[in-house]
C-alpha cells in the first residue's frame, strides 16, 4: 500500500489514536503514516510524499481533513477519511465510518468522485463555516475538553449573552437581507457535525453553497429549531433565510469565524467563492 499515506492528528479522539495505529499496523504491511504535531508538519509531510502517494487518509476531525484537503485541492490526488473528531460533520456527509476494514476495502477499489469546496477570503473550507453566535461558541468550546455535552453547555451560555451581528451585502440585489443576525453560516454540506443539519438542502457538488441567515429567535422557539436541525427539517421561516450562491461579498461587524469548526479571525469585507469540483473524495 505504498501509494497510500495515513495522516494522524494525535489530539483528536481524546488523544487516543494508538488503537487505530495498532489496528492499521496489524492489517497493512509497513503502512506509510505520519503523526502530526502541527499544520506545518502535515503540509511538509504531504509535500515530501506527494509524488509517490495517490490517496491521503486524514485521521481526525473536520479541521484535520481540511488541512489535508488544502494540500491536494485541484489535483489528481484522492482524499479519504477515518473520522476521529468531536463532530465529524464532513466524514458523516461523505459516508466514512470508524471501521478500518471498510476504509481499506474502499482504498482497494479506489473509486472517487469530485466535490466542491469554497474559500472565505482565500482560506479553504470544505464543510460548514460561519460567524456570529456559532463562531463565538467555537471560540469558547476550544477552551473546554470538547465533547457533545460541553458543546451544548457552551451554546446555552452563549445564547443568553450574545448580541446579534450586523451584516451588509456589497451587491444591491441582496440589500433586502441586510440586518442583524444571530449567526451567518456558509454550508457546502448539510451539517455542522453530530448530525446537526443546518442546511438540509445543501449539495457538495452543485457549484453552490447555502448561505444560512439566522435571526435571533425567542427562547420559546429554540426547542423547535433544535428539533428541526437534528431531524433534517430546518426550512425558511420568520427566523431563517437560505441564499444559494456561488460567489458573494459582504461585511460583518465581527472578526470571529469558524472554518470547519476551527476558530479563525477574519477581517471584513468577506468574500465567499465556490471552487467547483475541486476535490477528489474516495467513495
Amino acid at each position: 500500500m505504498e501509494k497510500v499515506a495515513f495522516i494522524i492528528n494525535p489530539f483528536s479522539a481524546k488523544k487516543n489514536y494508538q488503537p487505530f495505529l495498532n489496528e492499521l499496523k496489524a492489517k497493512v504491511e509497513n503502512p506509510l503514516y505520519y503523526i502530526s504535531e502541527s499544520i506545518m508538519g502535515t503540509d511538509e509531510f504531504i509535500r515530501q510524499n506527494y509524488d509517490n502517494v495517490e490517496i491521503f487518509v486524514a485521521i481526525g476531525g473536520d479541521g484535520t481533513i481540511s488541512t489535508v484537503a488544502g494540500n491536494i485541492i485541484n489535483s489528481e490526488k484522492i482524499l479519504a477519511i477515518f473520522p476521529a473528531g468531536s463532530g465529524n460533520g464532513f466524514s458523516n456527509e461523505t459516508q466514512f465510518s470508524k471501521n478500518l476494514d471498510e476504509l481499506l476495502a474502499k482504498i482497494k477499489i479506489k473509486k472517487f468522485r469530485k466535490i466542491d469546496t469554497f474559500t472565505v477570503n482565500e482560506r479553504l473550507s470544505i464543510n460548514v463555516s460561519g460567524t456570529g453566535f456559532d463562531g463565538k461558541v467555537v471560540k469558547e468550546f476550544e477552551k473546554t475538553s470538547r465533547g457533545f455535552k460541553n458543546y451544548i453547555t457552551v451554546s446555552l451560555k452563549t445564547f443568553f449573552s450574545y448580541k446579534p451581528i450586523k451584516l451588509k451585502f456589497s451587491d444591491e440585489k441582496y440589500s433586502q437581507y441586510n440586518g442583524k443576525y444571530l449567526m451567518v453560516n456558509i454550508a457546502n454540506t448539510r451539517q455542522f457535525g453530530n448530525n446537526a443539519y443546518i442546511a438540509p438542502m445543501a449539495s457538495k457538488s452543485d457549484g453552490l453553497v447555502d448561505m444560512v441567515l439566522v435571526k435571533k429567535f425567542p427562547l420559546t422557539y429554540s426547542p423547535l429549531f433544535a428539533f428541526r436541525m437534528f431531524t433534517k427539517k430546518l426550512k425558511e421561516d420568520d427566523y431563517i433565510t437560505y441564499l444559494p450562491v456561488s460567489e458573494i461579498e459582504f461585511k460583518v461587524n465581527t472578526k470571529n469565524w469558524h472554518l470547519d469548526g476551527e476558530f479563525n479571525r477574519i477581517e471584513s469585507p468577506i468574500r465567499i467563492k465556490v471552487q467547483q469540483a475541486s476535490l477528489n473524495i474516495l467513495i
